[in-house]
């Protein structure tokens, strides 16, 4: 795909400073450009290398004045961070405007899509799946029975979606994520073997869920497992069944959330983190990286370390982990000097 700097200030409501008819075909960074590429300037410390860079256009913000010469075409803009994020958006809808059904795929005789619909080869589209307007399903992908998707939604190659399973607007599912598969359930018996319980439930994905790529969503035991509104999960992260996920929360990769734990809105949740079931997790709550949560959390708390404690206490507490050989010495010489004083009593 092609542009010139005036298609691109046309679509970012910016002013040229250099030759509208230049044209990129590619993205890099500013100290990587190359001809044909267009890149951004918006920290500051990058600075010195609009004058160097071989980027054919560089998106500057407005108050940018040049101390040197300048041979890269500018695109001047109000944010240039924000408009380069414009940018990327709109090349993904560009790149992603596939449309039609390869072959060979198998969908149902009952299945239903609406306009816009591209479906890669080798896909499964299973019995009764309802299908919204501009969805994009790739190669590889299995759609089970009575699964419902609703408008613009991205669905990557290889990714399994379950029987049952629902999934709002404007989602974007990658490579290899599955959604609905049963819940780690099993009952005990005397014999010391486990007998499988019924995971009779579904997954529910609200609108603007972004899934990352090997990620797994468990369906519930009975009723759903939610991801409410704006939910955005990384990588290789595993939500147990009858999890819930407030809106607009975000969580780092390889953590793993046990089942029936409710966790509230705007939460931040770093990566590897471990979180038991059954627990309720506040709204706004920051979780820091490998932390282990295991207790109620309430609204606005910050929290490290494994059992987590606040982010406060943590740091004063590792002054003295870090220090604990030392002071165990210390507190052995105590010792010693106090048993010798009460030998000499």
């Amino acid at each position: 795909m092609v542009f010139t700097a005036g298609q691109i200030a046309g679509i970012l409501e910016g002013e040229v400073d250099g030759n509208p008819e230049i044209s990129v075909h590619k993205l890099a960074k500013i100290e990587e450009g190359e001809i044909g590429s267009l890149t951004f300037l918006a920290n500051p410390k990058y600075t010195s290398f609009i004058y160097t860079t071989k980027a054919s256009i560089t998106i500057v913000n407005k108050d940018f004045v040049p101390e040197q010469n300048v041979k890269t075409t500018m695109i001047k803009v109000e944010d240039a961070y924000e408009s380069f994020s414009k940018i990327l958006e709109y090349y993904n809808q560009v790149k992603n405007t596939k449309s039609g059904i390869e072959s060979p795929v198998y969908t149902a005789d009952d299945a239903v899509y609406g306009d816009n619909f591209y479906l890669g080869a080798f896909s499964y589209l299973g019995s009764k799946v309802n299908i919204g307007n501009n969805v994009k399903i790739y190669p590889n992908v299995f759609v089970g029975d009575n699964v419902r998707i609703a408008d613009n939604v991205i669905i990557f190659a290889g990714a399994k979606i379950y029987s049952e399973t629902v999934i709002g607007k404007n989602c974007m599912i990658h490579s290899g994520a599955i959604i609905g598969a049963d819940g780690f359930g099993y009952s005990p018996n005397k014999d010391g073997t486990f007998t499988k319980v019924p995971q009779t439930g579904n997954v529910v994905l609200e609108d603007n869920v972004d899934v990352g790529a090997g990620t797994t969503i468990d369906r519930a035991t009975l009723g759903s497992t939610i991801l409410r509104k704006g939910v955005k999960l990384d990588n290789q992260i595993q939500i147990a069944h009858n999890v819930e996920i407030g809106e607009n929360t975000v969580i780092a990769a390889q953590t793993g959330i046990a089942g029936s734990t409710k966790i509230g809105k705007n939460c931040m949740i770093g990566g590897q983190v471990g979180i038991v079931g059954h627990i309720t997790i506040g709204d706004n709550v920051k979780i820091q990286a490998q932390s282990g949560i295991g207790r109620n959390i309430k609204d606005n708390e910050v929290l490290q370390g494994s059992p987590a404690l606040t982010y406060g206490d943590f740091n004063k507490s590792y002054v003295h982990f870090k220090n604990l050989p030392k002071i165990i010495k210390k507190i052995e010489k105590l010792q010693k000097k106090f048993d010798s004083d009460q030998n000499e009593v």
